[in-house]
């Protein structure tokens, strides 16, 4: 919608600029697609998971891995945020640079909420206790585990970024096209 400065003033608008339930339909779209592209990453041969209940080793983590991890957060993300700027409620009287930010907004809270949601479900599934450790570690096997753990931080670090601005650009095409939409019907009647 363009807008018009001649059409008459409604004064502020009655609702919130913020659709809590299209985020979380995002939210919940990116964490399911999540979980079905690191099992089938999984069944490939990659190992995504931790091995339960020991948990994360070392030997776990390679840069094959981070990145196959990375796609699946930005392939995720960019349906959850597409979800939830398809979903939102159309603002009439509202400039197109404010329906884009808007849209741009919801997509990047989608990611948010995803994020929060795998958090809390990762706190949930974590054992209670600590995994023993075995013995001592080396301090060759200790800098090992150092640099892995680095270079997941940095793996995840990038995804994270990644796949959140992947969020907001699919919200905004989502955005676009649901009022491509409502123009296309408006224009049949």
């Amino acid at each position: 919608m363009v807008f018009d400065p001649t059409a008459p003033d409604v004064g502020e608008e009655h609702q919130s600029a913020v659709s809590w339930d299209a985020i979380l339909a995002g939210a919940v779209a990116a964490i399911a697609l999540l979980f079905v592209l690191a099992s089938l990453a999984a069944g490939f041969g990659l190992k995504i998971a931790p091995r339960w209940p020991a948990g994360v080793s070392e030997r776990d983590f390679t840069p094959a891995v981070g990145a196959v991890f990375i796609a699946c957060q930005v392939l995720a993300s960019m349906l959850g945020g597409y979800v939830a700027g398809r979903l939102r409620t159309k603002w009439l009287n509202v400039h197109d640079h404010e329906v884009h930010f808007r849209d741009t907004a919801h997509g990047l809270l989608a990611w948010a909420a995803s994020v929060v949601g795998l958090l809390v479900l990762g706190a949930l599934a974590a054992p209670a206790s600590p995994a023993p450790v075995a013995g001592e570690l080396s301090a060759a096997e200790a800098l090992r585990a150092a640099q892995i753990g680095a270079q997941l931080s940095l793996f995840l670090g990038v995804g994270a970024l990644t796949s959140a601005f992947a969020a907001s650009v699919a919200a905004a095409i989502g955005g676009l096209r649901r009022d491509d939409m409502h123009k296309l019907h408006r224009a049949r009647a």
